[in-house]
């Protein structure tokens, strides 16, 4: 039941990511077609950046649930079954602490900024919180994704999605 609960959260998260890229784009194609009209758009490359932040956070715990994080495999390909589990495991443990840390900081500079009623130096003065959800709630769910797989791992239940033969592919 908690599975299936923070797999929907991380898919909620990876169709946020997707909603952001398109604001992306039309905050990108807005900025074009003001500078060629005339038009003053005041805070439309804040806004790009804004979503492409959010684009790249939300997505980490979904990227992660399906084994897409870039993996360094050099050592690992090169050390017996035993040593590659506890390997395995330190690395778990490892991005679990950091990304518990990064989530910590990251919830609380949205509270600062919003304590501080802190906004944007760019001409709309967006309040600095509200971008700034998008990257508390992506560490979130990568910290939960962590733990998640920790979780698994210990309980001997498969985390990660398969690798596709295309990711396996190295030339």
């Amino acid at each position: 039941m908690l599975n299936r609960l923070a797999f929907g959260f991380y898919k909620i998260l990876l169709v946020l990511s997707g909603l952001a890229m398109v604001g992306t784009f039309v905050s990108i194609m807005l900025n074009i077609l003001a500078r060629f009209f005339g038009w003053n758009l005041p805070g439309l490359d804040g806004y790009a950046g804004y979503a492409i932040a959010a684009a790249l956070f939300l997505a980490l715990p979904a990227t992660l649930q399906t084994n897409e994080h870039i993996r360094a495999t050099l050592l690992l390909d090169h050390v017996s079954p035993g040593v590659k589990g506890k390997l395995e495991l330190l690395s778990l443990l490892l991005g679990l602490g950091i990304s518990g840390y990064l989530a910590w900081f990251a919830v609380r500079l949205v509270w600062v900024s919003y304590t501080l009623h802190d906004v944007a130096p760019t001409g709309d003065a967006t309040p600095l919180w509200i971008p700034q959800l998008s990257m508390a709630l992506g560490c979130v769910g990568f910290a939960l994704a962590f733990a998640q797989a920790l979780w698994s791992r210990l309980s001997g239940t498969a985390f990660f999605a398969e690798a596709s033969a295309e990711a396996l592919h190295a030339d």
